[in-house]
């Protein structure tokens, strides 16, 4: 499990290789992530865009920026907490993902939160030296 904390906002990420929505010989490589954000401060927060940038095993960066996660831009009030999974495609066995929140507070303030950099790593990442 990865994990980040800023302004009292807590984002866990758990990743996980899907095999069955992978196809390794025509490299596609697919994993899940499950996030879970949650309000540990004091005041009403309200994700509202996503940025996300994803590299592959050979260093190519794609970047997406959006509004909200899976359709919703939850509200959460102290305490509260909001869990999500999504899924991201890969050309290569492994990568990573990093990348942040855009919350706003009740009284309109903006800030980031940070998404911690997780590894996408699949059985096949494993090379044999000759």
């Amino acid at each position: 499990m990865y994990r980040a904390v800023t302004r009292n906002i807590e984002v866990t990420v758990k990743p996980r290789f899907i095999s069955e929505r992978s196809s390794p010989s025509n490299g596609y490589y697919f994993w899940a992530y499950t996030i879970d954000i949650r309000n540990g401060g004091r005041e009403t927060v309200q994700l509202k865009t996503r940025h996300w940038r994803i590299t592959d095993a050979l260093g190519r960066r794609q970047e997406v920026k959006g509004p909200g996660v899976v359709g919703e831009e939850p509200l959460l009030k102290p305490g509260e907490s909001f869990e999500y999974t999504s899924g991201v495609p890969l050309p290569t066995p492994s990568g990573f993902m990093v990348g942040s929140y855009g919350m706003v507070t009740a009284g309109g303030e903006r800030f980031d939160i940070e998404i911690p950099a997780f590894s996408l790593d699949s059985p096949d990442n494993e090379r044999t030296i000759n």
